[in-house]
């Protein structure tokens, strides 16, 4: 397993366990979902924490070997796991909180924007955000969308074109994260702010969240094949594909 799991009282404790850097393969992006899905049918399960099992690192985001020196159909069958992942959380009757307990760029960020609330661990290396121009890529537009969502139109702008990584008192205050503790009480934190979600009728909150999220999930629902034509077509090209083997060597001489 890529995760663990641990539950306690109605709520579901998923801490990600993919070393080093926790990245979003097609075999933990595929058992997250089906776990969700387990999940969102046991009623007895009202809320989930995310939160990672590898020090110093929540998930550095897309796996990048999923994405180079591959064919067009894993290519295509990656992409189509991660909207699945995304349809599964951003709209999930559960209350969602991330636990940020390490660095979360790029996916790792995304995955925190799904839920409801995230709190991070006051570290300065700990930074958040959605890199993806750094590596010469850009964000799909429903990773642009659930940002704005977050942050608004202007903030979402200026760190989707710079690919800004904040650390957490400017995450605080661009409003990507909701609270900042020191890194032992993130998840007594979001414990006690998962028992203030939980408070709040399930069937009343449930169909607030639907109301504010479903139009950003109908837009990727509707071209979703579209998504991951262009996808495909994207990482396929010469340039991405030689851009992501150098950035790839790279990783492989800090780790040497």
């Amino acid at each position: 397993m890529s995760f663990l799991c641990t539950f306690t009282l109605g709520i579901a404790v998923m801490k990600f366990k993919n070393p080093p850097v926790n990245s979003l393969s097609l075999e933990l992006l595929t058992e997250l979902v089906i776990s969700l899905e387990k999940l969102e049918n046991d009623k007895t399960f009202r809320g989930v924490i995310l939160t990672s099992d590898s020090p110093g690192v929540f998930s550095a985001g897309l796996d990048l070997r999923e994405m180079c020196g591959r064919n067009p159909a894993h290519y295509a069958e990656y992409w189509k796991a991660v909207q699945e992942l995304w349809l599964r959380l951003y709209v999930s009757n559960m209350v969602l909180i991330a636990a940020i307990n390490g660095a979360s760029p790029a996916g790792g960020c995304l995955i925190s924007l799904t839920c409801d609330y995230r709190v991070l661990a006051d570290n300065p290396r700990y930074a958040i955000g959605l890199n993806e121009t750094l590596l010469g890529i850009v964000a799909p537009f429903w990773f642009k969308d659930t940002l704005v969502n977050t942050i608004g139109h202007r903030a979402a702008e200026r760190a989707l074109q710079l690919g800004l990584l904040f650390p957490p008192a400017e995450a605080l205050q661009v409003g990507i994260v909701d609270k900042v503790v020191p890194e032992d009480q993130v998840q007594s934190t979001a414990l006690s702010v998962m028992g203030k979600w939980l408070a709040i009728p399930d069937h009343a909150r449930q169909l607030t969240k639907n109301m504010m999220r479903k139009p950003t999930v109908d837009r990727l629902v509707k071209q979703r094949d579209a998504d991951i034509k262009n996808f495909v077509s994207f990482v396929s090209r010469d340039a991405i594909q030689k851009s992501l083997q150098i950035y790839l060597e790279k990783l492989k001489q800090r780790k040497g």
